[in-house]
C-alpha cells in the first residue's frame, strides 16, 4: 500500500487533545493504517503572528486510498473536529496537510503534493525527520539539510 505523511497542527482549544483525536481519526480512515506518529512539537506561528503557538506533529499512514480521496478524508476529519476557515494562517482547532504521498508529485486544483511549503517549515520537517530520517522530498532532496536550513524558526520538542 502507498505510504503517505500527514502534517498535524492546532493552536486553539486544547491543541494536544486535538492532535491526539486526529491521530485516532487517521487510524479509522477506511483502507488506511496509522503506521507511525511523531512526538509533539511547539512552534511559533508563521505569517499571522498575533496568535498562540502551535502544537505540531506528523503521521505516517499506509493507505489504499488515492491521494484525492485521502485529502477528502483529512478535510472531513478537520470539519468533524471543529475546524473553521476564516482567513489564511488563522488560528485553528486542527489543520491536517497531506505532505507526501509515496514519491508522487501532484499539481491539481486543490491538491499539491509534496506540500508546496513543507521544505521551508521546521514545524513540518522536525517531526517528519523524527519518524522518517532518510526520507527525500521530491524536487527538494534529503530532509536533513532542509531542516538545517530552517534557522531562526522557533520549535521545541515536547515531552508527553
Amino acid at each position: 500500500m502507498p505510504r503517505a505523511y500527514v502534517g498535524l497542527g492546532a493552536n486553539l482549544g486544547d491543541p494536544r487533545s486535538q492532535i491526539r483525536a486526529a491521530f485516532e481519526a487517521l487510524a479509522n480512515i477506511p483502507a488506511t493504517r496509522l503506521a507511525g506518529q511523531s512526538s509533539f512539537y511547539r512552534s511559533a506561528p508563521l505569517g499571522y503572528a498575533g496568535q498562540p503557538d502551535f502544537i505540531n506533529a506528523v503521521a505516517q499512514v499506509q493507505t489504499g486510498l488515492a491521494p484525492r480521496a485521502l485529502l477528502d478524508a483529512l478535510l472531513a476529519i478537520e470539519l468533524a473536529l471543529g475546524r473553521k476557515r476564516s482567513h489564511a494562517n488563522a488560528p485553528r482547532t486542527l489543520d491536517l496537510d497531506l505532505l507526501l504521498y509515496d514519491q508522487m508529485v501532484i499539481d491539481e486544483p486543490g491538491l499539491r503534493v509534496p506540500h508546496p511549503r513543507m521544505h521551508t517549515r521546521a514545524f513540518v520537517l522536525a517531526p517528519l525527520a523524527e519518524i522518517a530520517p532518510e526520507i527525500e522530498i521530491p524536487g527538494q532532496g534529503p530532509i536533513a539539510p532542509l531542516l538545517a536550513a530552517c534557522t531562526g524558526q522557533t520549535i521545541e520538542k515536547l515531552q508527553e
